[in-house]
């Protein structure tokens, strides 16, 4: 059985670098959204250059309290595939992961290396699953749970 994304609605640039939840807070007249600290680990933002960010409101959560941030480069001087990161996974792979978030649609996020986010249908929070890698873009991929728990 194959799961398709159920995003199909939102259109995701290339160009995503990285994928989380943040809660949008009030510091003196500014509102503030915090990057985690792994996605700086990871490699995927670095302080002080500017990116774009897009707020995409969080729907179906008994907790709704939190706004779901994207981050993408706002100066994209790449002109080839060459100088950009690859998928750190591929079809058919098999992956053990924890689930961290919920998308807008209710599906798993899990993230592995450089923050690289894997969709996961049917997944909870805390879920920690072994997916096997169903489709595969630059800035995601889907993977469908061949077991529960690992």
């Amino acid at each position: 059985m194959t799961h398709r994304w159920r995003y199909s609605t939102l259109e995701i640039s290339d160009e995503l670098l990285c994928l989380f939840n943040a809660e949008v807070t009030v510091k003196d007249d500014e509102y503030v959204v915090e990057v985690p600290k792994s996605e700086i680990e990871t490699g995927s933002v670095d302080p002080g250059d500017v990116y774009r960010v897009a707020l995409i409101e969080r729907h179906g959560d008994a907790d709704n309290t939190s706004t779901t941030s994207s981050a993408s480069s706002s100066s994209s001087t790449s002109t080839g595939a060459s100088s950009e990161p690859q998928p750190p996974v591929e079809e058919g792979e098999i992956r053990y992961v924890e689930i961290e978030d919920i998308g807008k649609q209710g599906d798993g996020i899990a993230r592995v290396e450089r923050g690289y986010v894997i969709i996961v249908p049917d997944a909870e929070i805390g879920e920690r699953v072994k997916v096997e890698v169903t489709e595969v873009k630059s800035n995601f991929a889907v993977g469908e749970i061949i077991d529960e728990e690992y």
